[in-house]
């Protein structure tokens, strides 16, 4: 019989979107992005079904009904960090394949590598490194006073030697620093592009799952601060890891952004120091260090992360604007929302701010993506505004509407006894999350619109 191989054939792949084009041009007509087409080779279509016939047959599932399927709980491992744990959704879990990404610097080889040295008191786990040796791991460890005896350490790029290695030693937990920097040897392309990074992570992913190894693989972002390669990298693993963090501030914050085994949009923080990572147990703490004296513009708001809340300050500066369109710039918050905020101020309150340049800033370096900031964040720039500083002991929580009505939040109950444990006096919130039961030395102010809460705070 002749067999009759699929003729090799040279493709142009977007850097950014994964897209394909027969021929090369400027633009990326799927993203919009420039000069990001690189020329690779498709891989032939014979060596693609031999790759995937045994993963097909060792799959070999029927259909089943959804009534007749045993729920089996999860088994979990503890990374050894509780916050580490807190964003997984309770511990890492096995087969389960984790992506975290990071700006460089921020600490994902070190929060790793601290993690492997506490489980593998008690497992078996390896470190894989595809940027560095083992000596300058090993240099690492010892400087931050991490050095462990039972931590098994390998430096490889190459993906079927990495997974011959791993099925030798059957580590429970593994971890790959980084995905960029791995190949596959059935693509031509060179490590850290689409076609590399897809296919190396699709035969990790494919053995972690076989394996029920717990699969870590550390990726590379873009200025942009997204994850680089193909986007369907964020779809193939079970868990993305987003490792936030400034680098002129010793906090750390580690948001999930998908998680099929626990919630989104959990917040883990840390702060680095000689010793490594250390857990923030507390953050309300760190992200209150506030002036002794009242400030204008500043107020603290009641925010919901993940399955906690959190007490951060949000500061305020309204200016008189030289130029003919004023600035709006928001660190930590959406921008259009603001814009949107200072039309229902105008509108609802009578308060103009057309000539003024507005910066809104939080504090700590957290982003705030929910809606409870709305009320702290108009309150904060009435306070800038007419120079009155708000008094300290004053949370605020809410949501403001187009109509001017304040709509209510979810939780708003564990937000009240968030900031009762932290010694606040007054809280001001939705009418609709007044709370049911009362909370002592804590004065609980309940509104229903933004007229009403500028009234209350300003007399106006």
């Amino acid at each position: 019989m002749i067999v009759i191989m699929a003729k090799a054939k040279n493709i142009y792949i977007c850097n950014q979107c994964a897209a394909q084009f027969h021929k090369w041009q400027g633009q990326c007509s799927d993203c919009g992005e420039w000069n990001t087409l690189v020329e690779e080779t498709l891989t032939s279509t014979n060596d693609a079904n031999s790759r995937f016939s045994g993963y097909l047959a060792a799959n070999d599932n029927r259909v089943c009904r959804l009534q007749d399927i045993k729920i089996v709980e999860q088994v979990r491992t503890s990374s050894g960090l509780q916050e580490l744990d807190r964003v997984l959704g309770g511990g890492i879990v096995n087969g389960s394949v984790i992506l975290l990404g990071g700006d460089p610097g921020v600490g994902k080889s070190t929060i790793l590598l601290q993690s492997l040295c506490q489980i593998s008191h008690s497992k078996p786990v390896l470190y894989i490194t595809g940027e560095e040796s083992t000596q300058q791991v090993s240099l690492r460890a010892q400087r931050l006073g991490i050095a462990n005896e039972n931590l098994s350490l390998l430096t490889e790029t190459n993906v079927e030697k990495i997974i011959a290695t791993v099925s030798k030693e059957q580590p429970v937990i593994m971890v790959v620093d980084s995905i960029q920097t791995i190949f596959t040897e059935y693509v031509t392309a060179a490590p850290g592009s689409v076609s590399q990074v897809r296919e190396s992570a699709a035969q990790l992913v494919r053995f972690a799952k076989q394996s029920g190894t717990a699969l870590f693989l550390v990726g590379h972002v873009t200025k942009e601060g997204v994850l680089a390669g193909p986007r369907v990298l964020e779809h193939m693993v079970d868990t993305v890891l987003y490792f936030e963090g400034d680098r002129n501030s010793r906090f750390r914050i580690i948001r999930a952004v998908k998680n099929r085994f626990g919630a989104v949009n959990e917040l883990g923080v840390f702060a680095m120091s000689e010793q490594g990572l250390q857990q923030v147990k507390n953050p309300s703490a760190i992200f209150l260090a506030r002036q002794e004296k009242p400030t204008p513009g500043s107020i603290v708001m009641v925010t919901w992360e993940g399955t906690r809340p959190m007490l951060v300050e949000v500061q305020a500066l309204v200016d008189q604007s030289p130029l003919a369109n004023p600035r709006r710039i928001t660190v930590g918050l959406e921008q259009n929302r603001l814009s949107m905020l200072l039309a229902v101020l105008h509108r609802h309150g009578g308060i103009s701010t057309y000539d003024q340049d507005i910066f809104v800033n939080v504090v700590g370096g957290l982003r705030i993506t929910e809606t409870a900031s709305d009320l702290p964040v108009l309150l904060a720039i009435v306070s800038s505004l007419r120079n009155k500083p708000l008094q300290q002991q004053l949370a605020v929580f809410g949501e403001i509407g187009l109509g001017g009505e304040i709509r209510p939040v979810q939780n708003g109950e564990l937000r009240l006894q968030e900031a009762a444990h932290h010694g606040f006096k007054r809280v001001i919130m939705p009418q609709a999350n007044t709370a049911k039961k009362s909370f002592s030395g804590i004065e609980i102010v309940a509104i229903d619109t933004v007229a009403a809460a500028l009234e209350e705070m300003f007399s106006v």
